[in-house]
């Protein structure tokens, strides 16, 4: 499966297995958050370590993610690498989601 979530603390993490998040899983990653924000999950990080090369599918899932919580709670997002960090820079994107170094920080709640 391209992903895996686990709980730590009242943080959800989702980690993307995958180096592509492109329109080949988006819709599936939309999905499987949707599927844990209906269980009650509202605390989310995405880790996105292993993600090499993100498109606007890929962005349009995380934006999807943040939407459906709408305000009711937090996601935000970890570990991105180099490449991602600069596609979010490039769009804006990093103002709309908090961008936390690693999954560690992300759930101390810096």
């Amino acid at each position: 499966m391209a992903f895996e979530h686990h709980d730590e603390g009242h943080y959800t993490v989702v980690k993307i297995d995958e180096s592509r998040f492109d329109a080949s899983i988006a819709e599936a990653f939309k999905t499987y958050v949707f599927d844990l924000i209906e269980e009650g999950k509202s605390e989310i990080v995405v880790d996105l370590a292993a993600v090499r090369f993100m498109d606007s599918s890929g962005l349009g899932a995380l934006v999807a993610g943040l939407k459906k919580l709408s305000g009711n709670g937090s996601f935000s997002l970890a570990s991105a690498q180099p490449a991602v960090k600069d596609l979010f820079d490039l769009t804006s994107m990093d103002k709309l989601f908090k961008l936390h170094d690693s999954v560690d920080e992300a759930v101390k709640g810096d």
